[in-house]
């Protein structure tokens, strides 16, 4: 086929930080992708700036962007090839989001194995970043349940297993698509009878009584997630409210919806409310967000046991309002997300408390506990604690604030999530990263050119210029786990969709969608 034709866009990450120009190219086709990475390989040298693939955008920072070189826009691979109702096992185009899989596979018993706090994630972005959620100390990452992926490389197409190859499967699995270009994958799925969720809800009085909630009684719960008030301070510092739960099953649920399968079942995701143009800069400030989450906190319940709530708001609250990453100004805002092993956690206190003494407002602070990590050398989780912090672009220390902060995550041998990741520098990374060489060996075996180039990934060091070998703490020795692709010809792709606040009682009003929220704003 002919060279694809692109668009010159000015691209940028959700917080809306950093724009950088690239020629975007809807991948309409998997052929489409085959012809760019060719054209890409061709120009590699010092002219070519390289490719990368972007999915819905919602990468915090500049990992889906490429100044001056080529985004693939994986949206358009959105097929569902086959779907196996018995086994959950589906393999879908990359380009599907999480959204699509809930809409027509929850009615039929089936929800995602990993979901985050949006479902505007495709399936190329979730291997990309091996997304996890409030399960992961239940079920790990997104990549854990993938079998299998169609990997375009600048030196093949493969189908890539955890058996085949599992060197090359981990270093995509968190590798920010800097191995390649994923075109299909196939996942395994999770049964569910409903589209509701059995939620307990307490209000923790400050930060180590949630803490020691979540250690002592997560294992109880799929699902957990801490809101945290980062405006509290003194005796309050770190008060929380604590969301645990799991999925319902029909007898879980009240007697009008146990008459009604299909409602009980229906998953039907709607947007109440858009931010129409940008806010004014400095609309989310101390006083702002501290009147916000005096509201939040008061409304939530004491202590609620075995409350029915639908899974879109239980999941994914902030998808209710499109664009409301407008609401931080033209400046826009960094989410800053670190994790650090159980017998650090102290550093989680030591953030919150210089956001607090810098008066820095986080309007939205999520604490959750890690299970096991994958094996991959990028693959962000490890067991311990993961706190996520919005924090509005204006202050004018942010650069030291967040590099101090660095420095404690550093010191506790943790680590950033690079999916939200817009600044942290080349040293600190290798460091956070011991493991980086061992993408880089896989990295180069794949794309010995370097054709796979992205904004983060010349940050870092990860293409173009090497990243410094010097590191700004010492860490711990790590054990490097061994881990070894078959060139495969393209099977026929299939473009048919699949079918189809109170006290300590247990209360069974359920949470439904309100009427708003079925009808499209």
């Amino acid at each position: 086929m002919s060279a694809p034709i692109g668009r010159h866009q000015l691209l940028t990450g959700w917080g809306c930080t950093a724009p950088t120009a690239a020629e975007v190219i809807h991948a309409v086709d998997p052929a489409v992708v085959d012809v760019a990475m060719e054209r890409a390989v061709a120009a590699k040298g010092a002219q070519g700036r390289g490719l990368i693939a972007r999915g819905l955008g919602r990468s915090y920072g500049d990992a889906a962007q490429n100044a001056g070189g080529t985004v693939l826009d994986a949206t358009w691979l959105d097929a569902i090839h086959s779907v196996d109702l018995t086994s959950g096992v589906v393999t879908v185009g990359a380009g599907v989001s999480l959204e699509t899989l809930m809409e027509r596979l929850v009615p039929l018993g089936w929800f995602v194995p990993v979901t985050p706090g949006t479902r505007l994630v495709t399936v190329g972005g979730a291997i990309a970043a091996d997304i996890h959620g409030k399960n992961h100390h239940v079920d790990g990452s997104f990549c854990s349940h993938v079998t299998a992926m169609t990997l375009v490389t600048p030196t093949g197409t493969f189908t890539v297993t955890p058996g085949s190859d599992p060197e090359l499967f981990w270093a995509t699995a968190g590798g920010m698509g800097l191995t390649g270009v994923v075109t299909d994958a196939t996942v395994q799925m999770i049964p569910v009878e409903t589209s509701y969720m059995l939620v307990d809800t307490e209000r923790a009085a400050d930060l180590d009584s949630v803490m020691d909630k979540m250690l002592t009684g997560d294992d109880a719960y799929r699902y957990s997630v801490a809101w945290i008030d980062c405006q509290s301070t003194g005796s309050r510092l770190g008060r929380s409210v604590l969301t645990r739960g799991d999925h319902a099953r029909f007898e879980d649920l009240p007697d009008r919806l146990r008459r009604n399968p299909d409602r009980a079942r229906a998953f039907v995701p709607r947007t109440l409310a858009r931010v129409p143009v940008t806010a004014p800069s400095g609309l989310l400030n101390p006083l702002t967000v501290g009147a916000f989450n005096e509201f939040w906190f008061r409304k939530s319940p004491t202590h609620q046991v075995a409350k029915p709530h639908h899974m879109i708001p239980f999941f994914h609250p902030l998808d209710g309002i499109g664009r409301w990453n407008r609401l931080y100004g033209k400046k826009g805002f960094l989410q800053y997300q670190f994790v650090v092993p159980d017998t650090h956690g102290e550093t989680v206190r030591r953030v919150i408390e210089r956001l607090t003494e810098v008066k820095l407002a986080s309007f939205l602070a999520v604490l959750k506990r890690f299970g096991p990590g994958d094996p991959g050398p990028l693959s962000f989780p490890m067991p311990g604690w993961t706190l996520a912090l919005d924090i509005p672009v204006g202050y004018h220390a942010l650069d030291q604030l967040l590099d101090a902060l660095d420095e404690h995550v550093m010191q506790a041998d943790g680590r950033v999530y690079l999916a939200k990741d817009s600044r942290v520098s080349p040293a600190s990374f290798r460091t956070m990263y011991p493991r980086v060489d061992e993408f880089l060996a896989v990295r180069n075996r794949v794309d010995p050119d370097g054709v796979l180039r992205s904004d983060l990934g010349r940050r870092l060091g990860l293409c173009g210029t090497p990243a410094p070998t010097t590191v700004t703490k010492p860490t711990k020795p790590r054990r490097k786990r061994s881990t070894a692709s078959t060139p495969r010809s393209r099977s026929p792709r299939s473009s048919k969709a699949a079918p189809g606040g109170g006290t300590s009682s247990k209360d069974t009003t359920p949470e439904e969608p309100t009427a708003a929220e079925r009808t499209e704003s």
